[in-house]
C-alpha cells in the first residue's frame, strides 16, 4: 500500500470511535488485490456527481448527514457513493411494487421533502437550520401511512438502506466500529464471544453502545416535544 502520514491513519467519522489508534488499512497487504482494490477506491472520488442534479445535492447532503450524525469533519462520502450506484444502476435489486425505481424515488422524495421545507417555514430544505432539518425528517419516520403519495415507511427504508450501506462500506466506518476487514483470503480463527485475532483490537469502551444510543433517542424525542409544545 502506499505511503500514509500518520495523521491519514486510523481515521474514523467525525474523530470517533470505541478502538483508538486501530486502523483497518493497515491489513490491507493481507488481502487479494480485487478486495483491496474495491475498499481503497472508497477513499477517493470525483469531485464531480453524476446522478443528482445541484438542486437535489442541496437537499441530500443535509438528509444524509443527518441520518447518520455526520456533522463534522472527517465525514465518510455517503452521498459521493449513493450518487456512483445510482448513476450506474447498481440497487439492491428490488424494491417495493409501490415505490418508483429507486433512482425516480431518490428524486422525487428529495423534492417532496423540499416542498416539506417551504410549505413549514418558507424556505428550501437546504436553507433552515439543522434543528428544523431535523424536524422534517423525523416527520417522516413518525408518519404512520401515505407521505405525499407514497408510504412513509417505504420512504424511510429507501433514505436508511442506501445511507447505511454507503456508510457502513467504508474503511473509515470500520475502524470505528472496530471491523478489521475481509475475511479472504486470510480468515479467522479464534471465533466465539471476546476472542479475538492478532490484529484485532479490544473494545475501549465498556458501556453498551444500543443501550446508550436508546438513552440518547429517548432524551432528544423528548426535548424535541417541550420545544414543539412552546411552539404551539
Amino acid at each position: 500500500m502506499p505511503y500514509r502520514s500518520p495523521d491519514r491513519r486510523a481515521i474514523t467519522p467525525q474523530g470517533r470511535g470505541r478502538y483508538p489508534g486501530f486502523d483497518v488499512l493497515a491489513q490491507v497487504d493481507l488481502w487479494d488485490d480485487v478486495t483491496a482494490g474495491a475498499v481503497l477506491a472508497r477513499l477517493s472520488h470525483p469531485t464531480g456527481l453524476s446522478f443528482f442534479t445541484v438542486a437535489e445535492v442541496a437537499v441530500a447532503a443535509p438528509l444524509l448527514d443527518l441520518l447518520l450524525a455526520q456533522d463534522a469533519e472527517p465525514r465518510v462520502p455517503v452521498l459521493e457513493l449513493i450518487d456512483e450506484r445510482l448513476a450506474v444502476g447498481e440497487t439492491d435489486g428490488w424494491h417495493y411494487d409501490t415505490m418508483p425505481e429507486d433512482g425516480d424515488a431518490w428524486r422525487r422524495t428529495l423534492a417532496c421533502l423540499d416542498e416539506d421545507a417551504h410549505s413549514r417555514f418558507g424556505r428550501g430544505f437546504a436553507e433552515l437550520a439543522p434543528d428544523q432539518q431535523a424536524a422534517l425528517v423525523q416527520a417522516v419516520q413518525d408518519t404512520d401511512g401515505d407521505w405525499h403519495g407514497l408510504t412513509a415507511a417505504q420512504v424511510w427504508s429507501l433514505w436508511t438502506r442506501y445511507a447505511c450501506t454507503a456508510f457502513y462500506s467504508h474503511p473509515w466506518a470500520w475502524n470505528e466500529i472496530g471491523f478489521p476487514g475481509p475475511a479472504y483470503p486470510r480468515g479467522y480463527l479464534n471465533l466465539g464471544v471476546d476472542a479475538r485475532e492478532k490484529w484485532e483490537q479490544r473494545d475501549d469502551e465498556p458501556a453498551d453502545p444500543v443501550t446508550a444510543g436508546r438513552r440518547v433517542e429517548q432524551a432528544r424525542r423528548e426535548h424535541a416535544e417541550l420545544l414543539d409544545r412552546g411552539t404551539r
